[in-house]
């Protein structure tokens, strides 16, 4: 099973997976790195996660980090310890393939972002050093954990790496920073140390566990939009975080997937810049704001607000062969008089069913709304989907007809239990 974002990230792919990772095996992150954000509300207790994919919480699991994922071990190695601190045993292993992030990948990524922003050239980054890192993979002069875990080999790669970077910082930037290579290559010692006990060969042991029918979650980050091929470049992320990732970043092959799912949120939101048609800056998107508490799990910016827009959910579905839909947070919108689907754009005299690459013509595209009435607050102990509101079923079976998808679960509030499955 594959749990992907369907729209620009923070759909609620934690949640899902979470709620579905009970009945798996292994769950898997095969793309992007600590610049995602997860968050899991389970027994009254707030889980925000950035590498660990969202099965860690269930003892069954066994959680995979692939060769897709760029990893800071300084946040993976935080991220374990304070889930360890509240009593949870974590089975993990990570990719010998995976590339490595640096310190100087960080510096280079504020530096870099904060000369597009002055041009208005790309989304904000998260600064967390993820670009830099996978251009150097494509430029064949990164280092994986493979590489980071053999002293000597990892002392020639890493000369290598920092006297490049540090001729970037200076030379193309005009950067002042001083990258410490002692200090860093000795504090990545020690994190070699330590890392080496959960690298593995990870494609031999997620075909073997398919090939004797366990259950294997493969998780994205970000969503759809933000993926560097489909998404609306240059707003994207760094990865693709679409389906075909999962085979290149895992190490399967397609015929091994059953099933796709696509998180939905019951409206939308983004980080970052680019256009969004459907955006509210009004007094709606304030109050969905607000209610949906729609602030980055990694960086806390206030995430910008619009309504469902179904011209980029049937891309998103073709791109991904969706084969279901998770609609999520659903319950942000109780209480509001009419809720709005753009179901078509309008571009001067034309009306259009799909999304154009053409940012010039994609700026200048106008939603085209179907108007539901709303729904009031009120579920109490439901547990069935027919015992939710009539118009809250009408709305999201429009978006399940339009997309062709069947849905697979709703989401009525943060917490695990507050999840009704078709």
């Amino acid at each position: 099973m594959v749990i992907l974002g369907a729209q620009w990230g923070d759909e609620g792919k934690g949640k899902v997976t979470d709620y579905y990772g009970a009945q798996s095996d292994f769950v898997v992150r095969f793309q992007g790195g600590n610049n995602a954000g997860h968050t899991i509300v389970t027994a009254g207790k707030i889980f925000k996660l950035h590498l660990l994919p969202s099965g860690v919480l269930h003892k069954k699991n066994t959680i995979i980090i692939g060769n897709g994922v760029v990893i800071d071990p300084r946040a993976l190695f935080t991220e374990i310890d304070s889930l360890e601190k509240e009593g949870h045993k974590i089975k993990l292993l990570v990719s010998e393939r995976a590339h490595i992030i640096f310190p100087f990948h960080v510096y280079l990524d504020g530096i870099s972002d904060a000369y597009k922003a002055k041009k208005n050239l790309s989304a904000l980054s998260t600064h967390r050093g993820i670009a830099p890192t996978y251009a150097d993979k494509y430029e064949r002069i990164g280092i994986r954990a493979i590489d980071f875990i053999n002293p000597k080999y990892f002392q020639e790669r890493f000369d290598l790496l920092v006297d490049l970077k540090t001729k970037q910082l200076r030379g193309v930037y005009g950067s002042k920073v001083k990258v410490d290579k002692k200090k860093i290559f000795l504090a990545y010692k020690k994190h070699a140390k330590r890392m080496k006990k959960y690298l593995a060969d990870i494609p031999k042991i997620i075909n073997s566990a398919l090939d004797h029918n366990k259950k294997v979650i493969f998780e994205g980050a970000q969503g759809a939009q933000l993926d560097v091929d489909h998404g609306v470049y240059p707003f994207t992320t760094s990865s693709n975080t679409t389906v075909g990732a999962v085979l290149t970043g895992a190490g399967v092959g397609p015929k091994k997937i059953d099933k796709v799912i696509g998180v939905v949120k019951a409206y939308l939101s983004r980080v970052g810049g680019g256009p969004l048609p459907t955006e509210q800056k009004n007094a709606i998107g304030d109050y969905i704001r607000k209610t949906g508490a729609e602030y980055g799990t990694t960086t806390g910016r206030p995430r910008r607000i619009g309504w469902i827009d179904l011209v980029q959910l049937r891309q998103a579905g073709g791109i991904n062969g969706l084969t279901s839909i998770a609609i999520t947070k659903i319950d942000v919108l109780d209480n509001l008089k009419e809720i709005k689907v753009c179901v078509a754009y309008k571009y001067k005299n034309k009306i259009l069913k799909d999304m154009p690459a053409d940012l010039t013509v994609y700026r200048a595209c106008k939603p085209v709304y179907k108007v539901f009435p709303g729904w009031k607050n009120g579920y109490g102990d439901v547990t069935k989907y027919s015992q939710l509101p009539k118009n809250l079923r009408k709305y999201v079976e429009f978006i399940a007809r339009d997309l062709k998808v069947p849905i697979d679960m709703v989401s009525i509030g943060p917490e695990r239990e507050k999840t009704i499955v078709m």
